[in-house]
């Protein structure tokens, strides 16, 4: 593929490594070849790189695709997903997930990223919906001014929520940054 069409997000082989696209500048000095820089994130370390493409040049595009698992299980420090087509299951390291599995319960459908068979990211919903399993029990003056207390979720996660969260009690989380959007149903 040209150098010209490279956008951002798109997937890139660089040496037998996928990078990641984070973004792509275009340079044209008075003189010469037009510039890319692009900055590449390397999909199997999460490291960043810079390079310098001129026009002209050609590059790899890595063969990525974009499945939909079911979380099964973790076992050890591996988390187990099932293609809900062919019944497939692959291991996906859990540092290679990050963060990402404090918002992974058993039967989620996720978007599993694949180079040829190998899992190399996972993206969960952006919300999630989870059960407080742990928090602490909030005074009556509490409730004078707006204030927070922490929640240990169903997946372990601990999220800051309003001091009228109870145990049992369902919220909807944001993926992105961590945080309570709103109680879904008490406890019963």
């Amino acid at each position: 593929m040209d150098i010209e069409d490279i956008k951002k997000n798109m997937k890139l082989s660089i040496d037998g490594v996928p990078y990641n696209v984070v973004e792509a500048e275009f340079v044209k000095p008075g003189k010469g070849r037009a510039i890319y820089r692009l900055r590449l994130k390397n999909l199997f370390t999460n490291s960043t790189i810079d390079r310098t493409y001129h026009s002209g040049e050609k590059v790899d595009t890595a063969n990525v695709t974009a499945q939909e698992k079911q979380f099964l299980y973790k076992e050890g420090d591996h988390y187990v997903f099932m293609s809900t087509d062919t019944f497939e299951q692959v291991s996906v390291p859990e540092d290679q997930i990050g963060d990402k599995k404090n918002w992974l319960k058993e039967g989620d459908v996720v978007t599993v990223l694949m180079l040829d068979d190998r899992a190399i990211d996972v993206t969960v919903a952006t919300f999630v919906n989870l059960k407080v399993v742990k928090t602490e029990a909030s005074s009556r003056t509490a409730t004078i001014t707006a204030q927070a207390k922490q929640a240990v979720m169903e997946t372990g996660a601990v999220v800051d929520v309003p001091v009228f969260i109870h145990e049992g009690d369902v919220l909807k989380i944001d993926t992105r940054t961590g945080t309570y959007v709103e109680r879904i149903s008490t406890k019963k």
